[in-house]
């Protein structure tokens, strides 16, 4: 693919003879189920070193806590006074209170119910969890909730340095399990038929079949739309390095190098006991233009735009991933 199709050194691409949504190519004889069943499978078989995303790097200032339950697991979250990050139960060991609602003094974390203080080391029955920020994202190790040979770090995907890029954070929670939210990721079919809004002219040229065993992944040509027939045309290509992420990679086109993680965290059932699953996307964009200067230092006025475009795509895909558990839990999903 040339993502230079228009004049050189602009990124639009005009298109001159764009095919209704409706008569556009369809996919589905392309989209095999056993094809992404095999990917998905491929993927829950790669190690997580019991890491799980809890929140964005940027969430979590010094002075603050976060409070999520990872599966069953309540953690709470915040930064001592040197501003690294820590983690733990969420459970007071004296009484049990949240320590999600307690407050940090000078890196401490005060227990509001007796004044129980922790610093983020053992203490009084609280023993801590590995925790690491990478900058972007906010992780745990919880080992017994993963079951896995434990690792010194998560894997964190290949990103551009975050001096050298725009980086958003967005959030959501569907009532599915972390699977259906990786199976979405790993159906670039559907891309222009369910988000026509967003993209168009979207082709998978390659898929795990055609990929040698070390590289696994699906290649997509795809144009991005800008407004009305200007789109910005790249090639893409969609991997899982472990079994709860799929991580987007610009390979070529306009902002190569740029990345799209897409996490998967198991939270706490609802009321009638349905899994939640919480999706963090992390948008780490990053250009070798001259102009992009201009985007980083307009990066507190992106980062809302960017949290909103990943936002609308994933009421979507959301909708996607809680009908796939739905049938699945049914026994009616037909792949």
């Amino acid at each position: 693919m040339s993502p230079a199709t228009g004049r050189p050194g602009i990124p639009l691409r005009l298109r001159r003879a764009p095919v209704p949504w409706d008569r556009q190519a369809p996919t589905w004889r392309d989209a095999k189920p056993g094809l992404i069943a095999d990917a998905l499978e491929r993927a829950q078989s790669r190690p997580s070193g019991n890491w799980y995303v809890i929140g964005a790097s940027r969430d979590l200032p010094p002075g603050r806590t976060l409070g999520v339950t990872v599966g069953s697991t309540e953690v709470v979250a915040w930064r001592d006074g040197e501003g690294k990050l820590r983690t733990g139960p969420g459970a007071c060991p004296h009484l049990g209170a949240p320590l999600r609602d307690s407050p940090v003094r000078c890196g401490t974390l005060v227990c509001h119910w007796h004044g129980l203080a922790l610093d983020g080391g053992p203490f009084a029955g609280w023993e801590p969890y590995p925790a690491f920020d990478d900058g972007v994202l906010l992780w745990v190790r919880l080992d017994r909730v993963g079951g896995e040979t434990p690792s010194e770090r998560p894997y964190v995907p290949v990103r551009p340095r975050v001096r050298d890029a725009v980086e958003a954070v967005y959030r959501g929670v569907g009532r599915c399990e972390p699977e259906d939210v990786v199976a979405n990721r790993l159906d670039p079919w559907h891309g222009a038929w369910f988000h026509p809004y967003s993209f168009v002219d979207l082709t998978v040229t390659g898929t795990p079949v055609d990929s040698p065993a070390d590289d696994d992944g699906f290649m997509v040509d795809v144009s991005f739309k800008v407004a009305g027939r200007l789109v910005v045309p790249v090639r893409a290509r969609f991997t899982a390095p472990e079994p709860r992420t799929v991580v987007m990679h610009i390979v070529e086109g306009e902002g190569a190098g740029s990345v799209v993680e897409t996490h998967a965290t198991p939270l706490a059932p609802d009321e009638r006991g349905r899994p939640r699953t919480a999706v963090t996307e992390a948008l780490v964009a990053a250009s070798d233009r001259r102009g992009f200067a201009v985007a980083r230092a307009a990066a507190p006025l992106l980062r809302p735009l960017m949290r909103a475009s990943a936002g609308r795509l994933w009421r979507d895909d959301l909708a996607y991933a809680e009908r796939r558990w739905e049938l699945r839990d049914s026994g009616r999903f037909p792949g």
